[in-house]
This record gives C-alpha cells, structure tokens and sequence, in this order.
C-alpha cells in the first residue's frame, strides 16, 4: 500500500463517507448502533476483488463476514480459536438463519491446493489449504490424467465450497441449530469476470445458475 493510496484514495473515500453517505443513512447507522441482528454469516475468500456487500446488494448489519484464504472452514477442534469463532458466535450468539459459502473464480487459494509447490515458500498459508485436501483428491480423481489446468481449478473450486459446507457441520453451534432446523447451509460459486452465481444443489449434485 503507497503513501498516496492511504493519504489520497482513502482520505477522500472516508470524508465523502462522512460528508455524503453517512448524513443519508444516519436513521440506519443510530439504529445500528444499538446491536446487531445479521440474517446471514457469509463466509468468502480474503481476496481483493470479492466485497459481499455489493455482490448481494445488502446494507450494513445484514451480513455477518468471515474472510480468509480459499473460503475454508477448518474441521472443528478445541485448538482452534478463530474461524471457529466467528461461526460460533454468528450461530449460537447471533442466531443467524443462514450460512452462505462462497468461493471464486481464479483463486489463488485453489490454484494453491491444487499445486502445493506454489505455496511451498509460505508455510502457513500451505498448512491452511490442507484444509482443501480432500476436495483436491476428488477432483483429481474426477478429472483424467490430461485434463487442462482450467478445468481442475474450476472443478476444484465447486469442490472445495462443498467440502467446507461438510466442515460446518462438525461444529458443535452448526450442528445444534441444523438439528433443531433453525439453519440453512448454501453454497455459491462467484464468477468475477461475468458477475454470474451459481448455487449448489444438493438435490441435483450440482452448481446451478442462481437466481435461475
């Protein structure tokens, strides 16, 4: 980040926040903050080019975000204090309805499970998207031996949203609420270049244009 990107870009961008945006939203913003009452815990990649807030036209205090590399969600287990975290308290605490999944197009998280040598020189990054195994030995399975790197990382990037849905349910908060039916999972695929979603369908095995 430049000294002209802090001092010129958001120094503008936070005084027409306060100058413009927020005298509009005030109402919205005084509510706001007196609590907290999120419809839905939106878990996404960290990258740059995905802001969920503008892919799902929601205002603010209508998402609860969780962001990190290759929208994983680790297996639930005592030693794991952060993801775990935000899930556990946007579903025990906020009592959210929904958990939406949400991965990419050209992700340099997939790109990073499906060839772990990219990753060798930043080990916590590369202990991170072990967490994509499984979803990486599947698509490897799937595919044949000389199918094109396009095809594995689009495949691959359908499997890992499935395979980290599977993940939430070994948390004990996720678990509760799918058995008491207070909580839907949802899966989505965010295409950047064409702004297309697609949503898994568990009935189907497969991602589907959404809306349809």
């Amino acid at each position: 980040m430049t000294a002209d990107f802090v001092d010129v870009t958001l120094r503008a961008g936070v005084a027409r926040f306060r100058r413009i945006v927020f005298p509009r939203r005030r109402a919205l913003f005084e509510r706001l903050a007196d609590g907290q009452s999120p419809q839905a815990l939106f878990i996404t990649c960290a990258d740059s080019r995905i802001v969920p807030s503008l892919l799902t036209h929601t205002a603010p205090g209508d998402l609860f975000v969780e962001r990190n590399p290759g929208n994983v969600v680790p297996v639930y287990a005592e030693a794991g204090v952060g993801e775990s975290a935000s899930i556990e308290y946007a579903v025990a605490v906020l009592k959210v309805p929904h958990i939406i999944v949400c991965g990419h197009s050209d992700c340099g998280a997939i790109s990073g499970m499906l060839h772990p040598e990219k990753v060798a020189d930043v080990p916590a990054v590369a202990r991170w998207l072990r967490y994509g195994a499984s979803a990486r030995a599947r698509t490897l399975a799937a595919l044949p031996d000389d199918a094109d790197d396009a095809a594995r990382m689009e495949m691959l990037t359908r499997l890992n949203v499935v395979a980290q849905m599977t993940h939430l349910a070994t948390h004990p908060s996720v678990r509760a609420a799918l058995d008491r039916g207070a909580l839907s999972i949802h899966g989505w695929v965010y295409t950047i270049e064409t702004g297309e979603v697609q949503a898994w369908d568990p009935a189907r095995a497969a991602f589907l244009r959404w809306p349809g």
